[in-house]
């Protein structure tokens, strides 16, 4: 039955024209409201952590509805009260393994990292949540968090603040789990040996669901391609090897050009490209699958190409 309900997604998505992906996070949150989760907010699956009901309100907002989820507060009212667009894969956890990260945070990734950008934009990351839990979850891993009392009245998440983890419902450890997969696969993100062990348990235990599947029929149709670990094209094991096949494709369309000269002008325009003091070679954002594997000390950043030329450098030679 699952197979038939997929095969039939797999027709329709096929059967209308792509959007394209966003650029940003702001546009992100706009297009998971309108052609994502546009008819859940009284579904029974409910916002990511808890299962509670919503109303929409604005662009992209939501006023969370406690009663249907038996939701309590635990601190914070004001975010109680509002859904939030949690990054199921953290952005500090996608951002804290580029280069950009370590020269200004968050912001710097914005301002100059496209892949950091389309990483913060893929709509597949992103899911409403209640505000607190997303704010008590943070950046922390998924994990199991034994002992640890409810903590939100009759919502399943827990948070374990000693130990930096956070327990997700049951509804919905399988989705976080192939999530996971999906952003470390693509973005060729290191995934450590006991998070990746504790996801591939969910993955087993918890298969794919309706919901699921229909999800990634709606976020498809907009980025363009699916989640093969939904799909079942790919199947994460222990060590499993990342692709990375979305550090030099599906970029924000600010950031793609058809022409290589558009292209440099916009490396340069960022100032983003770094150089190798050791190797005397230099690596763009974007094509150049070592940009982030220079080591921060040995790291000389340069605004354009010619400029690294210039002072003696040449582009490396794996550049696309």
């Amino acid at each position: 039955m699952m197979h038939l309900i997929y095969a039939l997604a797999l027709l329709l998505v096929s059967s209308v024209c792509l959007a394209t992906p966003p650029a940003s996070f702001p546009e992100a949150k706009v297009i998971a409201k309108q052609k994502v989760y546009f008819d859940q907010a009284n579904s029974p699956m409910g916002e990511l952590y808890c299962g509670c009901q919503w109303t929409w309100v604005g662009k992209s907002g939501g006023r969370i509805d406690a009663a249907s989820c038996g939701y309590e507060t635990r601190k914070q009212q004001n975010r109680a009260e509002r859904t939030e667009w949690e990054h199921i894969v953290p952005a500090w956890t996608l951002g804290h393994q580029r280069q950009c990260w370590q020269h200004g945070g968050r912001k710097q990734c914005i301002n100059a990292d496209p892949v950091f950008r389309a990483m913060e934009a893929n709509l597949f990351n992103l899911y409403p949540s209640v505000g607190e839990v997303n704010g008590d979850r943070t950046n922390f891993n998924y994990g199991m968090t034994s002992g640890i009392p409810a903590q939100y009245g009759q919502c399943q998440t827990k948070v374990d603040f000693k130990n930096r983890t956070a327990e997700p419902r049951d509804d919905v450890k399988g989705l976080v789990a192939r999530t996971s997969f999906y952003m470390f696969d693509r973005y060729n993100l290191h995934m450590s040996r006991q998070q990746q062990q504790l996801l591939m348990a969910w993955d087993k235990q918890y298969p794919v669901s309706a919901w699921e599947l229909e999800r990634d029929v709606r976020i498809a149709a907009i980025m363009g391609h699916h989640n093969p670990f939904v799909t079942g094209e790919r199947q994460w094991r222990l060590g499993y090897k990342p692709v990375g096949d979305g550090i030099v494709s599906s970029l924000p369309r600010a950031n793609v050009h058809s022409s290589a000269a558009t292209e440099a002008g916009s490396h340069e325009a960022s100032g983003s490209i770094i150089g190798n003091r050791n190797s005397r070679i230099y690596h763009l954002p974007v094509g150049c699958p070592s940009y982030d594997k220079v080591s921060a000390k040995n790291q000389v950043p340069f605004s354009s190409e010619a400029d690294a030329q210039s002072a003696g450098y040449r582009r490396a030679g794996n550049c696309s």
